[in-house]
């Protein structure tokens, strides 16, 4: 499988067979993810492999809170969390505590404690080189030193048969992770990975086109990967490779 087939295959699996993940399939997983870039090769992830059953139904029970937060927001057609203006994010946009006790039924959330893996990906704060800080908007930076570590888990379980979803919805329930886990306070949640044989596999992704997102020189300048003929105005597509 080369990188453009595994890229375009690592979707976000939720649904999985009965079959049991290996700790060697982990460790093979967790092996090749290792060698994500992270700021100044600090490397400052560490990972909690959840084993434990009565763990993850405490796992399980957060998450269905947190996921309850989550839906309230798309079913009042905005996206959980975001900053909507200002450039930062101006408090709940939804009534918190109405949303956590309104129940969602959700497969994925309500048996989370019955899926084959759960990786707790945390982040050691000092670790990450925040260079956005103290801009006037929502920091985003810091999530580069562990989120490309966090895509190599899915992208390797994909290589080996497997497949899994990353989310962040349990980070709302940071607190009680960190005390259910044992955490030391200099650590953050950045994820909760979810690993398992899907029930389907997707072999091509739909995504936008390159020529949707890039632009030549300017924020709205040409679209990339579109070539302008100079003897007319008419435009020829790169192809696909």
């Amino acid at each position: 499988m080369n990188l453009k087939e595994l890229t375009s295959s690592c979707a976000a699996y939720r649904t999985y067979t009965d079959r049991v993940v290996t700790d060697d399939e982990l460790y093979r997983i967790l092996d090749v993810a290792r060698f994500a870039p992270s700021g100044g090769n600090r490397q400052g992830w560490r990972v909690v492999v959840i084993k434990d059953q009565a763990i993850k139904e405490k796992v399980r029970d957060l998450y269905v809170v947190s996921w309850r937060e989550y839906m309230a927001h798309v079913e009042a057609g905005l996206v959980p969390f975001a900053p909507i203006s200002n450039r930062n994010w101006g408090g709940p946009a939804v009534d918190l505590e109405t949303a956590r006790a309104i129940e969602r039924p959700f497969d994925f959330s309500d048996h989370l404690d019955l899926a084959p893996a759960l990786l707790a990906v945390f982040v050691e704060l000092s670790k990450l080189a925040v260079l956005d800080n103290g801009l006037d908007r929502q920091s985003i930076v810091g999530g580069a030193s562990v989120y490309p570590f966090c895509y190599n888990i899915l992208l390797a379980a994909v290589e080996i048969g497997l497949g899994g979803v990353m989310t962040t919805a349990l980070c709302r329930e940071e607190p009680e992770v960190m005390s259910l886990l044992g955490v030391d306070p200099g650590f953050a949640l950045a994820a909760l990975l979810v690993i398992g044989e899907p029930v389907k596999r997707v072999t091509r992704l739909s995504r936008r086109p390159v020529e949707d997102f890039s632009r030549v020189d300017s924020f709205n300048g040409v679209p990339f990967g579109v070539v302008l003929d100079p003897k007319s105005s008419q435009e020829y597509p790169i192809k696909d490779y």
